[in-house]
């Protein structure tokens, strides 16, 4: 048998008690209480001795387990385990009703202006200049005194040729006389009327020599710059200046060979130029080419576009859409309410229970703000305009009322109607592009 270690078999055991309350009937001087008491106890058996400790043992922890026990009864249930987390408010939106409206396909291309006259102003005589009758880049008529040379040297020369002439014709009337009479030889008549005609020729070219000092405007245009000033001695094929007419401007374009068949005269064109961002001019077919270019398999086609306030310049670069065909009863919506994600187009629809929808779509015309829907979306289905980023798919929205419809309605029309409007006299129409 073996002894539990520090303690003697058959040895009195000392226990020590400390200090207890004492009813206040019992009388004890506080010496008394605070001192600890020593309390004999008979000793204990050597069985005994592990079996007491394995009893103090056991008690402590079950004195443990209970308390622990008692904290995790008393402990507060976890907040987050109590149920679902409270539902989010629907997101405030903007929609509009996709509707029904007219399109026109139309073809996107680039081309550069050109005007619709222009003019190198020669001179056809050597001379000084007297007069210049505009201003530089102002307008002028048709018939416009332009330029005037000297001609006093050449109204003396015209003179001479009048001189000329009469005597010779005066030679050539008796010669005829002469040769009824057979005075001189039909040779000799031959001369005489020779030299009749050529003192003619002599004073046309005389005439029209005084007529070449002054020059006027061929057609009603514009004048460019002018490289002579009054007083300088020019010689003849010298350049004075430039006449340019344009109003109306002209475009020419390539194209290609297959969309040819849906080409007409007088076809609508929507023009636009970087000096007036936004703004769309409109013109008109007037020429189609009879052939195709071999190298390119394009045609050449001709557009006029008007141009009263001249703001169109020749040499300026140009987008423009050519209309190919109108396509009445499309299906459109907002430009605003497409979604592009990895190359697909997307839009948001709200069905009948305020859930947004995510829709893939099909995209045709765009124009004027609105794009048209070949599939994906019905005409009358509501379509998100404003919110769309804040949405996801399948949650609940709010749409706001009929008023901030048509307010955003209004709004987008007041910034499309901004952005095609064209200058003064200037006729504008929406673009169109596929």
């Amino acid at each position: 048998m073996h002894q539990a270690p520090g303690v003697t078999p058959g040895a009195t055991r000392e226990t020590r008690v400390p200090p207890m309350s004492v009813p206040s009937t019992v009388l004890l001087s506080e010496t008394a209480l605070a001192r600890p008491t020593t309390v004999l106890q008979p000793p204990l058996p050597d069985a005994s001795v592990c079996a007491y400790r394995m009893n103090q043992f056991t008690s402590f922890h079950l004195v443990a387990f209970a308390s622990l026990a008692l904290l995790t009864a008393c402990k507060k249930p976890d907040a987050t385990k109590a149920g679902p987390p409270p539902a989010m408010p629907p997101t405030q939106v903007v929609v509009v009703e996709a509707r029904r409206e007219s399109v026109a396909e139309a073809l996107s291309l680039v081309g550069t202006l050109a005007a619709n006259e222009w003019v190198e102003i020669k001179s056809e005589l050597e001379g000084t200049v007297v007069e210049i009758g505009f201003e530089e880049g102002k307008a002028v008529t048709k018939g416009q005194l332009l330029f005037r040379l000297d001609e006093s040297r050449l109204t003396a020369s015209l003179t001479e040729a009048e001189v000329n002439l009469k005597l010779s014709k005066v030679n050539y009337d008796r010669a005829q006389q002469l040769l009824r009479d057979k005075t001189i030889s039909q040779q000799e008549f031959d001369q005489l009327a020779s030299r009749f005609e050529s003192m003619q020729a002599a004073l046309a070219v005389k005439q029209r020599e005084l007529k070449d000092t002054k020059i006027h405007a061929a057609f009603a245009g514009v004048m460019g710059a002018r490289s002579v000033s009054v007083g300088q001695v020019i010689k003849k094929d010298t350049t004075l200046g430039m006449l340019v007419d344009l109003n109306p401007v002209k475009v020419e374009v390539n194209v290609p060979e297959r969309f040819l068949s849906l080409l007409k005269l007088d076809q609508t064109i929507d023009l636009r130029v970087a000096a007036f961002a936004g703004k769309t001019f409109k013109g008109q077919v007037y020429f189609i080419a009879p052939q195709v270019d071999t190298h390119t398999r394009t045609a050449l086609v001709k557009a006029k576009i008007a141009n009263p306030e001249f703001a169109l310049k020749p040499g300026m670069f140009a987008n423009l859409d050519l209309t190919l065909q109108l396509r009445p009863g499309a299906v459109v919506v907002p430009e605003p309410a497409i979604m592009v994600n990895a190359d697909r187009a997307m839009i948001y629809i709200v069905d009948k229970d305020s859930n947004a929808q995510l829709r893939p779509v099909k995209l045709g015309v765009r124009q004027a703000g609105i794009v048209e829907i070949l599939e994906g979306v019905a005409a009358g289905q509501l379509v998100i305009v404003e919110g769309v980023q804040k949405v996801r798919p399948g949650a609940k929205v709010k749409p706001a009322g009929p008023e901030a419809a048509a307010a955003y309605q209004k709004q987008a029309g007041e910034k499309v109607g901004k952005r095609e409007s064209g200058p003064a006299g200037g006729d504008v129409a929406p673009a169109s592009a596929k």
